[in-house]
């Protein structure tokens, strides 16, 4: 999904269990509005969702049965509301889970079959493991892993869908995982309901609201992006800079240049050539080639020609065609010797690791 970068003017009752949960606190205190549904109602016959045997020593009254305890035994929980909780779980969560109680190894059974699905699927897509790219295969171990509960298989054989053009299938699955928590699905169910026709603008900031709240970095740029472009509930400058700002703080390349554009111009947050300065840089040793031209003309303009060589060179290798008239200008002001060494500085150039 190719995005502009800124958008145009417009049982642990039988004493196995290695250890149990640390009670929060002492004192009774007591959790309000317990969830009750099932997240995998499509699936209960093929996950045991019955609440392993009670122990003798529940530290709830009879008056609060209807709610838990901060204190409470958390091996009592039923096992759909164990799945709910672990269904966003890598493997090396699913695994530390599974060594709770016994009561947790039988719940989380399905999750730890799910990640073998899931890795399969990964080499059949990326053709690894010593084993040949089958898209089919890959699709089928993806959904395997998603019909046993987790959201990583769901938004991996969501994205598999919408690559193969069944965008239905896809938003299906990431909307799944969406409302089971996972913030990577949520951002990428906002993202596709921009994509389709007709757009749905208010769910996908809603979406993409709630995976930006969790700290999610591509969610937060493109709900900057969204807002940014006026399909949000009001177009709120103050808040599309926000958004940026938090992308770029997470290390999103591409969130980095465009809050260099908010300080330079004042849009948003108060104008500031040094901050604009900074994140222009940031992005330019990043990767970002319309950074790596601005902070040229910049370093230029300060009388750095040497390093402005070096970031309009790198612009211009990567399809700025502006870039090549003013390289060009300040080649032409250098000695032989500046030349060469610019150019071995170009070459020997690395990026800095980002989020995107």
């Amino acid at each position: 999904m190719n995005q502009k970068t800124w958008p145009a003017t417009k049982s642990s009752s039988d004493g196995l269990r290695r250890f149990t949960a640390f009670p929060f606190i002492r004192k009774q205190t007591h959790l309000q509005n317990r969830p009750s549904e099932n997240p995998f109602s499509d699936h209960s016959k093929k996950i045991n969702t019955t609440t392993p045997p009670s122990s003798s020593n529940s530290c709830c009254s009879s008056s609060s049965s209807n709610q838990y305890c901060y204190n409470q035994d958390f091996s009592q929980l039923p096992y759909d509301i164990i799945l709910k909780i672990a269904a966003r779980f890598s493997l090396s969560n699913v695994r530390a889970s599974s060594l709770v109680c016994r009561s947790w190894c039988e719940a989380l059974r399905p999750l730890r079959e799910s990640m073998v699905f899931l890795r399969w699927g990964k080499r059949f897509k990326h053709g690894r493991g010593g084993v040949k790219r089958n898209l089919s295969k890959a699709l089928d171990s993806f959904l395997k892993g998603a019909a046993r509960g987790s959201t990583l298989a769901m938004v991996d054989a969501g994205l598999l869908y919408w690559e193969l053009g069944k965008r239905e299938e896809g938003i299906s699955l990431y909307r799944k995982a969406a409302e089971l928590g996972d913030p990577a699905g949520q951002c990428n169910l906002g993202i596709s309901l921009l994509q389709v026709n007709p757009m749905d603008p208010k769910e996908a900031v809603k979406w993409l609201y709630k995976a930006s709240v969790s700290g999610h970095v591509r969610a937060q740029y493109q709900l900057a992006l969204t807002l940014h472009k006026g399909h949000g509930p009001k177009r709120n400058l103050q808040e599309t800079a926000k958004w940026y700002l938090r992308a770029a703080e997470g290390g999103y390349v591409r969130a980095m240049y465009n809050t260099a554009l908010c300080y330079s111009v004042g849009e948003g947050l108060m104008q500031s050539h040094e901050l604009s300065r900074k994140w222009m840089k940031r992005a330019a040793d990043r990767g970002h080639s319309k950074a790596q031209l601005e902070h040229g003309l910049s370093l230029y303009s300060d009388g750095d020609r040497m390093q402005a060589v070096v970031y309009l060179e790198l612009a211009a290798r990567a399809g700025e065609a502006a870039a090549h008239p003013v390289k060009n200008v300040i080649l032409q002001q250098m000695s032989t010797f500046s030349r060469d060494h610019a150019m071995l500085l170009v070459n020997s150039w690395r990026s800095l690791p980002s989020s995107h």
